[in-house]
């Protein structure tokens, strides 16, 4: 007659908490692998005009600094110190947007370098008369009371708080330039206090009242120059 083998109580236990054991361990591996999937993607300036406006901003603070140490004045230490900070601004504003922290992109305006020679325009503004404002299509009448400037340049925010103002690297400190974005039809008037890396860029302040909501890069945009 043969014999049935049965198993302990204690070896019952054991052969419970093993497969328990397994189990869990299958559970905590799937949960890992669906959490690593569910992980969020870093968008690059390619991916996220948001991106694109703040890897832009952080170029031009970067661009600053640079000329800043090339060929350096008594403020050029101060200036170099208020644009890193900025820079730090910029940088957790790419984090929070879910960009990629510290991706520069230097608005490129390849043909900028020629624009000074644009105030010698009068003559031909005043032989086209009326002509002017059909150029200048949206302007309205402020069109005729500027010079419009920079053509095909971008425009972003430098990062620096107070009250609305320019910076720029064609023209002087004093100088008035209202920047219109064509895609709202916002403008603003500001003056110009500072250097920048690109013709016009905008602090915080003058950038709000332009932009759109959620971008930080305005494509197409009329600069005039007003004073």
């Amino acid at each position: 007659m043969s014999r049935r083998r049965t198993l302990g109580p204690k070896k019952k236990i054991a052969l419970l908490v093993s497969a328990v054991t397994v189990a869990g361990g299958g559970a905590f591996v799937m949960a890992s692998t669906s959490n690593a999937s569910q992980a969020p993607t870093t968008k690059s300036a390619a991916d996220s005009t948001v991106c694109q406006g703040l890897a832009t901003a952080l170029g031009n603070n970067q661009k600053f600094i640079e000329g800043q140490r090339t060929n350096p004045d008594a403020q050029s230490e101060a200036r170099i110190a208020n644009r890193e900070a900025v820079i730090a601004q910029i940088e957790l504003q790419q984090k929070a947007s879910g960009c990629t922290v510290g991706e520069s992109a230097q608005d490129s305006q390849p043909a900028q370098p020629e624009q000074p020679a644009q105030p010698q325009q009068p003559a031909p503004e005043e032989q086209a008369g009326g002509g002017d404002a059909a150029q200048n299509p949206g302007g309205g009448g402020a069109a005729a009371s500027g010079e419009q400037v920079c053509n095909g340049s971008t425009i972003t925010l430098s990062g620096e708080d107070g009250a609305p103002a320019a910076s720029s690297n064609q023209f002087p400190a004093g100088t008035r330039l209202k920047v219109t974005n064509l895609d709202n039809n916002k403008s603003t008037t500001v003056e110009v206090t500072g250097v920048s890396g690109s013709c016009a860029l905008l602090n915080n302040a003058a950038f709000e009242q332009v932009r759109e909501p959620g971008k930080f890069l305005i494509r197409r945009a009329l600069i005039e120059k007003v004073g």
